[in-house]
């Protein structure tokens, strides 16, 4: 339901990013990043660059891991963080576009193929262009068919994605997020999540979730918004006044012990 073709992604990837880059350009390069404390403008677009040059690379030397990469310095103008972001850009799109989506390649979760990136991608982008925008008070509403499908990947993936060496065990309460604009809705179970980490041998026993289909219950919490501000809440890009937030304080206070461990 939420999942959009690779062509799409590549669509998104390509204007938000554009319009990342042209809104930085006309930036004060010290201008504070209201939803990154500590960045600049400067940092935010050499963060975007970086990151997209890295998956540049992983895609284009598939299946081989980041081991071997040697990252590049950044640039000390900001002029020329503009070239190097717009070099990472191309290099990140082209490699795509070269591409199956079904090919084996590295990535940090247990989907291991060039589809990832390609999602993956799209909503690093997108948030990142609502960074620029709030940096330079310029804010433009995000698309609705991106964010239903950014909800999804955030609890999904970002909040939920149960590693191979982990263990989900679902609790009694179900959750119901709410996209009023699109008449869309999503279920996670909430439950905890327990396993040893193998990097490092660290014992893990906390709070966590699952995206589930309707389960066909009464939803023990209710979290409703518009698609857009749910996807920039989720991501700690708007504020929770936005979001209408009902249910049982239990399992209210379990849903916000897992969003409030945030998103590495």
């Amino acid at each position: 339901m939420t999942i959009l073709t690779f062509e799409s992604y590549l669509d998104h990837l390509a204007s938000e990013s554009s319009r990342f880059r042209a809104v930085l350009a006309g930036c004060d390069p010290s201008a504070p990043v209201p939803s990154c404390p500590g960045w600049t403008a400067a940092d935010l677009l050499w963060h975007l660059a970086e990151v997209q040059w890295f998956w540049g690379r992983i895609v284009s030397d598939r299946p081989a891991g980041p081991d071997a990469l040697v990252h590049p310095e950044r640039p000390s103008s900001y002029d020329e963080l503009l070239v190097a972001f717009d070099s990472s850009a191309a290099a990140l799109l082209k490699a795509l576009r070269s591409t199956d989506p079904a090919d084996e390649a590295w990535t940090w979760a247990p989907e291991q193929t060039t589809g990832f990136t390609f999602r993956r991608q799209a909503h690093e982008a997108l948030m990142h262009r609502l960074d620029a925008e709030q940096t330079a008070g310029d804010v433009t509403p995000l698309d609705a068919t991106l964010a239903v499908d950014g909800v999804h990947e955030c609890l999904a993936v970002m909040y939920g994605g149960c590693p191979p060496w982990g263990r989900f065990t679902p609790g009694p309460h179900h959750v119901r997020f709410d996209l009023t604009d699109v008449d869309v809705s999503l279920w996670v179970s909430l439950g905890r999540f327990t396993g040893t980490d193998p990097d490092g041998g660290v014992e893990r026993d906390e709070p966590d979730l699952s995206v589930v289909e309707d389960p066909h219950v009464e939803p023990a919490a209710v979290v409703s918004a518009t698609a857009a501000v749910m996807d920039a809440w989720l991501w700690e890009r708007s504020p929770v006044s936005e979001v209408e937030i009902v249910g049982d304080p239990a399992a209210l206070e379990h849903l916000h012990g897992i969003l409030g461990q945030g998103i590495n």
